[in-house]
């Protein structure tokens, strides 16, 4: 069995959540609901909240909601909390619902990035909004963390903001924004907030909320992992620092070698004819100047020895954001450091310039949080949630009608979330740089826990908990096999290209917790709803034979994305022969079984890396397989994201950054004719898409590939409006008396799969 997060390995030791001395306020005990209006809070005998979190979602009291994490969590120190769910943000006067809060705002856009919850992959407005009642779209503004740190500061602007969420985790930096198609500031300048927590917050929230509440000033906090802040680039801040700058980190020219991410940690330290270990770096002796310049400790030594400042007082500094807006190459570079330094137990602090002259600010980051450990996970989830929105949703029964229903909680109400964070290291995904890539898991007891409550409390269960999972479903418990390699590890993903060594892929704890979970009273099946890691999931067969025999209602989602190895390399994904694998385990323990049961491949259209040809590639593949998907991914270019940072410059940051033609080329999809195209090859039944299909084929000189065999991927013939349908080939042939099926059957008809989810990746 794989060990907990050992955070003995990390810089510093984190204190335990638990171990706080709680706030005066905690004498007025746990709310039901945190309130949403003075009138609640008189019913608790409030006089006034110590924290107003103000969130882009509809307030839902239940773990997978962060605002209900961050409240509950707060409320546990013995704060006073209040909630302001999707406030009227066109003046600041819904902002003073609740009155002035005593030590902060915290201030969230919500689950999901108010651009993409807003916008589909092409730029289109949605109509909808899982996170609001009535699945009502336009109930936050765009940008929200932004528009919500405004009206806050012009509520009661002497009252610091404290802002959080993915919202502003993936915009930490300067950033591509694909909305505005340009690069944009460091969401900390545009909202002007006194501290911005990245990736899972609860350990700096506590601190700082009881550091806030022992009058210490907010400008002061600037040694909390996991936040950053602004300050003028002559401020004090600075002082007892070493400042390297990035380029010496990596350094975008040919100048020298780079750190292969595709190399282990000891591959790396048996290069240069030392351990992995740990990092011998000398201390800095007394009265010894700070150095402009710190050679990499993974890369070859210059020159002899050099005196290595000590790490924690190290701070990188990127390229301005004046430099990577007007420069793709230093664009690129800043976003590999970035993903360089994301690891806790070996990451420095990062600096990047804003302005210039009297106007010049440094946006300021300090390393990542400190991971969880399985106790403080148990905590967290542990907290006496509701589960349930806020009665406020509810009609004067209690109950939730078609208006009120919010989609986001239908979906989650009765699933179990069992771990948080990913090292699978996908560029197009926004996980790794969120939650960090170690893994954080609960434990069992407190799994079970969940499962029996959700059982006894929540109103609606007919014995079917919908989903026992995460950020995947079949990372529980797995980690480094050594803590203290885990901390020294710079590798932006352990399983690609191929598995680490070092990685365990023991999945019998995760195998315990389904036989266990299922054998409860009152449980009649468990499935599992979150994509499974195929790659992961053939190391253990048994673990593939239990889910498929027991957890799957029908249909099970895997992800592999695409086919061919272009896209797939850019993406760093498995090739397509490990889902072959994963589906003969998935055959064969289906067919033991006696049942009847289907993968749902997910793919993605215009990725950086995709040629045309891929695409035809993989639409051959799909008919070849028998897949005729509903819905499609469009690749979506989120900030941050190293697949982003290809669509931006068309470099790879994976394999370095240099000016000259050693720095790799990326075919990037852009321009709506051609994504379409790539959209109408993941499609390739579709009628609709025939005629762009056959322009397509000619030009790429695979007109092979049209005609009415079963070997050709679309026929000559066209259907008309009457639904009959004629040849593509001549203008005034025969209509033919048949009937094509409408694009709608023809999923159902040719494999039984379902419709795919809804919306774009």
């Amino acid at each position: 069995m794989n060990a907990p997060v050992d955070v003995s390995f990390f810089p510093r030791a984190a204190k335990p959540l638990s171990s706080y001395r709680k706030f005066w306020a905690a004498r007025f005990g746990t709310a039901p609901f945190l309130p949403m209006s003075r009138a609640e809070m008189e019913q608790l005998g409030w006089d006034s909240c110590d924290v107003v979190l103000v969130t882009g979602d509809a307030y839902v009291d239940h773990p997978s909601f962060g605002m209900a994490v961050i409240g509950r969590m707060l409320e546990a120190q013995g704060f006073r909390v209040g909630i302001i769910a999707q406030p009227d943000w066109q003046s600041a006067e819904p902002f003073k619902a609740l009155g002035k809060p005593n030590l902060f705002w915290g201030v969230t856009a919500g689950n999901m990035d108010s651009m993409i919850n807003r916008y589909t992959a092409d730029r289109k407005i949605r109509t909808d909004d899982a996170y609001t009642p009535g699945d009502i779209g336009g109930k936050r503004p765009d940008r929200a963390a932004i528009v919500y740190s405004q009206r806050c500061r012009e509520a009661f602007k002497d009252v610091p903001i404290i802002l959080g969420g993915i919202e502003g985790s993936l915009r930490r930096i300067a950033h591509y924004d694909y909305w505005s198609d340009k690069v944009r500031r460091s969401i900390v300048v545009d909202a002007k907030c006194d501290l911005l927590l990245y990736g899972n917050a609860e350990r700096a929230l506590v601190e700082i909320a009881h550091r806030l509440s022992r009058r210490e000033p907010v400008e002061q906090i600037t040694d909390v992992r996991g936040t950053a802040f602004v300050r003028r680039t002559d401020d004090d801040t600075r002082l007892g620092w070493f400042e390297l700058d990035s380029t010496e980190v990596d350094v975008p020219g040919p100048v020298e070698s780079h750190i292969n991410p595709y190399q282990t940690t000891s591959e790396q330290a048996a290069g240069q004819g030392s351990s992995c270990a740990k990092e011998n770096a000398t201390p800095v002796e007394e009265g010894v100047k700070p150095l402009s310049f710190m050679p990499n400790p993974a890369l070859p030594q210059r020159n002899g020895k050099h005196t290595l400042p000590p790490r924690e007082r190290t701070v990188i500094r990127l390229p301005s954001y004046e430099q990577v807006r007007s420069d793709a190459v230093l664009y690129a570079h800043a976003n590999r450091v970035l993903h360089l330094e994301t690891n806790p137990g070996n990451a420095r602090a990062l600096v990047q310039a804003h302005g210039e002259g009297a106007t010049a600010r440094d946006v300021w980051l300090n390393p990542p949080p400190i991971p969880l450990t399985t106790a403080e996970m148990d905590f967290v989830f542990g907290l006496p949630y509701a589960r349930s929105p806020h009665p406020s949703y509810a009609d004067e029964n209690g109950s939730h009608d078609h208006a009120t229903k919010i989609p986001a909680w239908e979906m989650i109400r009765f699933s179990i979330n069992i771990m948080r964070g990913c090292f699978g290291g996908c560029t197009f995904c926004s996980i790794t740089e969120h939650e960090g890539r170690i893994i954080q898991s609960r434990s069992e007891e407190s799994i079970i826990k969940e499962i029996e409550d959700v059982r006894d409390k929540v109103k609606g269960f007919t014995g079917t908990i919908s989903d026992l999972g995460g950020p995947t479903a079949n990372m529980y418990r797995l980690g480094c096999t050594s803590p203290e390699i885990e901390a020294a590890c710079r590798k932006p993903s352990c399983v690609f290209p191929g598995i680490c060594q070092n990685l365990g892929t023991d999945h019998q704890p995760l195998v315990n917790i389904y036989r266990r979970g299922r054998a409860l009273k009152g449980v009649k099946k468990i499935l599992i709803g979150s994509g499974v890691r195929y790659d992961l999931a053939v190391q253990s067969p048994e673990y593939v034979k239990e889910l498929v025999q027991h957890h799957v209602g029908g249909y099970l989602k895997i992800a592999p994305e695409h086919t061919e190895q272009g896209p797939l390399s850019k993406m760093m994904k498995p090739g397509i022969g490990t889902y072959e694998k994963f589906k003969t385990l998935f055959d064969k323990f289906t067919l033991e079984a006696g049942k009847k049961q289907f993968l749902i491949p997910y793919f993605i259209a215009a990725h950086p890396g995709t040629s045309d040809e891929d695409m035809m590639n993989l639409a051959v593949w799909l008919k070849k397989n028998g897949f005729r998907a509903d819905q499609v991914q469009t690749f979506y270019p989120s900030p941050m994201a190293t697949a982003t940072a290809m669509y931006h410059t068309d470099l790879n940051p994976l394999k370095g950054i240099h000016r000259d033609d050693r720095g790799e080329r990326v075919d990037v999809v852009r321009g709506e004719k051609r994504r379409r195209l790539h959209k109408a090859f993941l499609r390739y039944h579709d009628p609709n898409n025939w005629p762009l299909l056959r322009d397509a084929l000619k030009a790429m000189g695979r007109a092979d590939l049209i005609g009415n065999g079963k070997h050709h991927l679309i026929p000559t013939f066209q259907p008309m409006t009457d639904g009959s349908y004629t040849s593509a080939r001549r203008k005034n042939s025969t209509t033919v008396a048949s009937k094509t099926p409408k694009p709608g059957q023809l999923l159902t008809q040719h494999t039984g799969l379902p419709p795919r989810d809804k919306g774009n990746r």
